[in-house]
C-alpha cells in the first residue's frame, strides 16, 4: 500500500498498479480504477469529490481524474512528455501537475490544467520542479527543484541532495528553507506550516514542519529506525506511510 492521500471520510491509496479507497474508520477497500496499465500519485481535490492521479495507459504517461465515489477516469493531458501529477490549486478548480514538455534540458517544470479540460496547460514562472504543493492562497508554491535519479539512496550527502524552495509566484523570488545538506521532499503546505519527509535526523527520513511565519523548523514525528515514506493530507489530519 503506497502513496496515501485523504479526505474527510475516504482515504486513497495505490496497490499493485491500481488506486483503491477505504474509509478512514478502517474496514474492506474497494477498487476504483481497473484499466489495463499503472495509476498512481493519487491526490483528492479540496472539496473531496475527485481524485486526480497519474496514468500511464496506452503507452504514455498522463494526468486522469475520477470521481471519488468511483467512475470512469477522465483524460487531461495529450502530450508524449512525462506528465505526473502533484496535487490540486486551492480552489479546486485545476489540477496541479509537473512535466519535461517545455524542457530542452529534460528537468520538469510545473504546470496547472482545469478539470474540466478547456482550454491549455498553465506553466507557473519556475524553470526546474519535481514536487510542488500551492499555499492556501495560492500566492506562493512549495517545491522540490531538483530531482533525484535514485530515490532511495539513504543518507546521501552528496550533489543530488534535495532541497525544498518557497517561491513567491508574482516575481519568481525565492525563499529556501533552512538545511544543512538533507534530503527534503514532499513538501504539502497545511494553514502557515510546510510540512516535509525530511533525513537530518540523524541520516532517517521522518516528518517535519517548518512555520512560514516564525521561520523555525520542527520535527513532528519522532521515527524510531523505520523509514516514513510518503505524507499527504486532506481536510483533515496529516496521513503518513511508515514501514
Amino acid at each position: 500500500y503506497r502513496q496515501p492521500t485523504i479526505s474527510r471520510t475516504e482515504i486513497v491509496f495505490s496497490y499493485a498498479g491500481d488506486l483503491w479507497s477505504v474509509a478512514r474508520g478502517g474496514g474492506d477497500a474497494r477498487r476504483l480504477t481497473t484499466g489495463i496499465g499503472i495509476e498512481t500519485n493519487p491526490y483528492f481535490s479540496p472539496d473531496g469529490n475527485w481524485i486526480a492521479f497519474t496514468g500511464e495507459y496506452d503507452g504514455n504517461v498522463d494526468v486522469y481524474v475520477v470521481p471519488a465515489a468511483g467512475g470512469i477516469p477522465k483524460r487531461l493531458t495529450y502530450h508524449p512528455s512525462l506528465d505526473e501529477v502533484s496535487g490540486w490549486t486551492p480552489d479546486g478548480r485545476s489540477v496541479l501537475f509537473t512535466s519535461t514538455r517545455h524542457s530542452s534540458s529534460n528537468f520538469s517544470r510545473l504546470f496547472t490544467f482545469n478539470v474540466d479540460g478547456t482550454g491549455l496547460p498553465v506553466e507557473l514562472p519556475l524553470p526546474m520542479v519535481d514536487r510542488a504543493t500551492l499555499s492556501p492562497d495560492g500566492n506562493f508554491v512549495a517545491y522540490e527543484p531538483l530531482s533525484q535519479w535514485q530515490a532511495d539512496w539513504k543518507r546521501h550527502r552528496g550533489g543530488q541532495t534535495q532541497p525544498i524552495w518557497i517561491a513567491k509566484l508574482a516575481d519568481s523570488t525565492i525563499e529556501k528553507l533552512p538545511r544543512e545538506n538533507s534530503n527534503d521532499k514532499c513538501p504539502m503546505w497545511i494553514g502557515d506550516k510546510i510540512y516535509f519527509l525530511s533525513d537530518r535526523a540523524g541520516g532517517v527520513t521522518t516528518l517535519f514542519s517548518f512555520d512560514t511565519k516564525s521561520k523555525r523548523v520542527e520535527q513532528v514525528v519522532e521515527n524510531k529506525g523505520l523509514d516514513i515514506k510518503y505524507a499527504s493530507a486532506g481536510a483533515g489530519p496529516i496521513l503518513y506511510q511508515q514501514f
